[in-house]
């Protein structure tokens, strides 16, 4: 359950998978949270949300990489040792196969991963110190 403040009390409460795969605002729902293709808006234009609490890093890369690129790579390698292709049967297949994979998935696991900070309330790790 989403923890709610004073401040956003009047808001629904939104999946941050439904909101963030399609790169809306993880409060309203209704605003971008891209500019670009993966550049993150300053804040939301429709309930001015600030945006400045996202930092995937490179959360989405990583999990791409994984999930995608390395099974992608390896058919690449079984495809060049297994039936040794001309360069140009290579461009035909592997080349759209790796756009596909790994570049079109990261705006939508990036907004997911935005959301999901939004949701959770996810902020920076900060050390404790002891008084005594």
């Amino acid at each position: 359950m989403q923890n709610t403040t004073d401040a956003d009390k009047s808001y629904p409460e939104l999946s941050a998978m439904k909101t963030g795969l399609r790169g809306k605002c993880p409060r309203c729902g209704e605003g971008k949270i891209f500019d670009g293709f993966l550049t993150i808006a300053k804040d939301c234009k429709a309930c001015g949300l600030s945006y400045s609490f996202a930092d995937p890093a490179d959360g989405p890369a990583f999990f791409i990489q994984m999930l995608f690129c390395v099974p992608v790579v390896i058919f690449v390698l079984w495809f060049e040792v297994k039936i040794e292709p001309p360069v140009w049967a290579h461009i035909l297949t592997t080349l759209p196969l790796l756009i596909l994979t790994c570049v079109l998935p990261l705006r939508p696991l990036k907004g997911w991963l935005i959301a999901s900070q939004f949701f959770f309330k996810a902020e920076e790790g900060r050390l404790v110190t002891r008084e005594d």
